[in-house]
């Protein structure tokens, strides 16, 4: 069973449901809480190789993002693999992943 399903039936059996701005507004507060584990452990940059994220922010943001994705009717794995063949083509056209702007 993927992930997105996973997460999708433990909001369903939980009633967890949410619109999709609340989810996305879910999802920054998450990502926040990994940048702030990053500030925190890097002492704010000074130390770049000192960076440490606990696994269960990690899968915070995740179970966020996955629920924001089955609220939109997006698929998940889907998106990454569009994402993936775009970065791949802009470094085959490029050498370089980004966007450029």
């Amino acid at each position: 069973m993927d992930a997105q399903i996973r997460v999708a039936e433990f909001i369903e059996a939980n009633d967890l449901q949410a619109p999709a701005a609340y989810r996305l507004l879910d999802t920054v507060s998450e990502l926040g809480e990994v940048s702030k584990e990053v500030c925190t452990s890097t002492d704010y940059g000074s130390d770049p190789e000192a960076v440490d994220v606990p696994e269960d922010e990690l899968g915070d943001a995740l179970f966020a993002l996955l629920a924001l994705c089955s609220e939109l009717d997006v698929d998940a794995e889907a998106a990454l693999e569009t994402t993936l063949a775009k970065y791949e083509d802009r470094i085959e056209e490029s050498g370089d992943a980004g966007s450029g702007e």
